[in-house]
């Protein structure tokens, strides 16, 4: 354990209470579980919510193109597909014209388990709404984009 005078249990408070990095990343955990906790009769996570969601397009995406519009990495994306490919929700098929790219489809069960989802979703976001209260949503959300990249 360091002796460094300057680094003290003052300096370590101050920093969690101004450090964008630990705000951010508290309140992804308390939301993401707030959203597990209303999906979860439908057996989605928030995560897979969100991926799901992501395939309801009029052409399906690449798994590059989700990546990068979820802020990860193609082996992130392919590994969270797995599981909600053996369920029969997505179906995963090279490109007719590059067959080393990958697209996603949402499946008929995905979009069906996806449409028995979005109220249990639609609760949870009016409970955060909520919760928010005066806080300013546009420019909260406008932010967490801006912080996304």
């Amino acid at each position: 354990m360091s002796t460094d005078p300057a680094l003290t249990a003052t300096l370590a408070a101050s920093v969690e209470r101004s450090c964008y990095s630990f705000a951010a990343q508290k309140a992804a955990r308390a939301l993401g579980r707030r959203y597990d906790a209303a999906l979860r009769p439908t057996g989605l996570s928030n995560w897979q919510f969100t991926l799901l969601m992501m395939l309801v397009r009029e052409e399906p995406p690449t798994i590059s193109a989700l990546a990068q519009h979820l802020a990860t990495d193609r082996t992130t994306i392919t590994a969270n597909l797995k599981p909600l490919e053996r369920r029969g929700l997505v179906t995963v098929q090279g490109d007719a014209e590059d067959r080393r790219v990958r697209r996603v489809a949402l499946s008929d069960a995905g979009r069906t388990l996806l449409t028995e989802a979005y109220p249990l979703w639609q609760q949870a976001q009016e409970a955060v709404t909520r919760q928010l209260g005066s806080v300013d949503q546009n420019a909260f959300r406008a932010a967490a984009t801006a912080l996304a990249g």
